[in-house]
């Protein structure tokens, strides 16, 4: 016998748990309670739910915001908010393509400036979601192409542009297509 397969056996060894060398069951019983007992057990449940859930909230969202958009006109349907005023369409016949809505502008999600603008953007993001969640009938119309090949969209829900409810509720800001005025300099206007 080789001495490099044996394992010296010291009283300071770990076992493997699987390894129960006759610790009697009212312990095993006991260490399994004391685990369930610790409350850093109910804080790591706690966050994984929550992490899981920021996943899953905006997806299940996307799903029922495509169940109901179906334009028989175009064709299309929103499939997923991208930030404020951008979504994600599935027309029959083309496929998914990125659509950028008309009538308003919102803060910058993936290009911020400062972290205010960043937090305005997951508001209208999800102001966007809201809107299209709550509403029984939206309409589609595509209105061309921009510089960056996204597709240009008039919503409307429940006949009501999209760009004219964002504005009022103050998630966005009338534009027209000219150049875009930065979100920090009059955010940082408005606080002064």
């Amino acid at each position: 016998m080789s001495r490099k397969k044996v394992t010296r056996f010291y009283k300071g060894a770990r076992r493997h748990p699987k390894w129960d060398l006759g610790t009697p069951p009212d312990q095993r019983k006991r260490a399994v309670r004391d685990k369930i007992a610790d409350p850093r057990f109910y804080l790591r449940a706690v966050i994984v739910v929550c992490a899981m859930a920021l996943i899953a909230l905006p997806l299940t969202s996307d799903v029922f915001v495509t169940s109901k958009t179906q334009n028989t006109v175009t064709g299309c349907r929103v499939v997923h908010v991208t930030d404020g005023d951008t979504v994600r369409l599935y027309c029959s016949g083309r496929g998914f393509l990125s659509g950028r809505l008309t009538g308003f502008d919102t803060p910058e999600l993936f290009s911020p400036r400062c972290f205010t603008e960043f937090a305005m953007a997951l508001r209208a993001k999800w102001a966007l979601r809201w809107l299209l969640l709550t509403t029984e009938d939206i309409t589609v119309v595509r209105e061309g192409t921009d510089r960056y090949d996204r597709a240009l969209i008039f919503l409307a829900a429940d006949g009501v542009p999209v760009a004219r409810t964002m504005i009022e509720r103050g998630h966005a800001r009338a534009y027209d297509g000219d150049r875009r005025k930065g979100w920090c300099d009059a955010l940082q206007g408005n606080a002064a």
